[in-house]
């Protein structure tokens, strides 16, 4: 192809057309920039310099000149309830709100903030009153997430059932679990109050929505061993192998003392141990070991607790082997190992917790619901030093 001379004609042109362009977006923003209080930019730097105290002073006085800046409005309200100054925040939303020529979509985004600042102060009652003004707006989704917060605070079950399926409808998720986790709760309230026949029943759908939910499965057994049937129950609570192997460790004293009741002893320790080798465990050890000791004394439980340690070694299998060697130690040398036993244990009690794998809380107890983020099933059945050695074997 010829180079055609007058196309460096063109050259010139095209910087011409990129300058003036330059220059017009430079002159619009200088013009926004100077329609900007001072304030404004010192509130900002305010700001920068982690001064939120003198920023919101700075910010209430703009507030005052200008009370039409309902941005300005929403980022007084955050950083009131963030500084814990609920009554602030409140007022500065229902000032707001009370404007009469606020646009809707303005005082949807009011009523939401407002709501939030009512969750936060625990006003629960207000709070849900005004989220459920949302339901048609375009903060219908996030109201009912709230919505569903408050009633899992309140324990309101059936209305956390509600809340969730019509999330669900909406398009926000699945919410399959959560609502089987809410039947979960209302069955364990019908087996407090003796009422196994209408926990059965509730534990039913939550299986429809989780054929999974191992707690569903265990409080089935539960709700059987009320009634006196301890064979189905023993089936209910070995259905758990199939859901999850690991969280055997959670039925572990269920099933022993299940298969003690009907005289089937040995069969339930040998049901442990071959559960130890699909899915070690500290919990499954220490049933098992108390079984071992019972039906075969010392010595047996002792070996079984040393080859455990040898497959798994942890901390907390340690503690459980230094406290076998204590029953079989002779007198002179005890002193030593329950010296050992004691720092090893009081060591080991520090890793023997359960961990959030969302927020990271850890407890002593086994949750189904984190007590630190609210998530539901997030709690591995295992201790934190038992990952810790699955996830970086020796």
């Amino acid at each position: 192809m010829e180079f055609e001379t007058w196309w460096l004609l063109g050259i010139p042109f095209f910087f011409a057309l990129g300058w003036i362009a330059a220059r017009v977006d430079i002159r619009h923003l200088l013009a926004e920039s100077r329609s900007l209080p001072r304030s404004y930019y010192k509130g900002l730097n305010a700001l920068l310099n982690d001064e939120p105290d003198k920023a919101i002073e700075i910010f209430v006085d703009i507030a005052r000149v200008d009370p039409e800046t309902a941005e300005l409005h929403f980022a007084l309200g955050k950083l009131f309830r963030q500084r814990g100054d609920i009554e602030r925040a409140v007022r500065v939303h229902q000032n707001l709100l009370s404007r009469p020529d606020l646009r809707p979509d303005i005082a949807s985004q009011a009523k939401y903030e407002l709501g939030q600042d009512y969750l936060k102060a625990g006003l629960l009652d207000r709070a849900e009153e005004t989220f459920n003004q949302l339901a048609a707006s375009q903060y219908g989704a996030p109201a009912r997430r709230a919505l569903l917060e408050i009633y899992q605070r309140e324990k309101q079950w059936e209305r956390a059932i509600h809340a969730a399926s019509a999330l669900q409808e909406s398009g926000a998720g699945s919410y399959q679990k959560e609502i089987a986790q809410f039947h979960c709760e209302m069955a364990q309230d019908e087996l407090v109050h003796i009422s196994p026949d209408v926990a059965l029943a509730t534990l039913e759908k939550a299986l429809t929505f989780d054929r999974n939910n191992v707690r569903a499965t265990i409080l089935i057994g539960d709700a059987l061993l009320a009634k006196g049937d301890v064979e189905v129950a023993l089936l209910a609570w070995r259905r758990v192998e199939q859901q999850s192997v690991p969280h055997v460790a959670l039925v572990a004293q269920r099933l022993m003392d299940g298969y003690r009741a009907v005289g089937r002893a040995r069969e339930g320790a040998n049901l442990l141990k071959d559960y130890m080798k699909q899915a070690p465990s500290i919990d499954l050890l220490e049933v098992a070991f108390k079984a071992e000791l019972e039906l075969d004394g010392a010595d047996i439980a002792n070996l079984m607790v040393s080859d455990e340690l040898r497959r798994t070694p942890t901390l907390l299998g340690l503690d459980k082997l230094l406290e076998a060697r204590l029953m079989v130690a002779p007198q002179e040398g005890r002193s030593e190992l329950s010296l050992v036993k004691n720092l090893v244990g009081n060591y080991a009690q520090k890793l023997a917790r359960y961990q959030c794998s969302h927020c990271g809380f850890k407890a002593k107890q086994f949750y189904w619901q984190c007590p630190g983020c609210s998530r539901w099933e997030s709690y591995a059945p295992r201790r934190t030093e038992e990952l810790s050695v699955m996830n970086n074997p020796l």
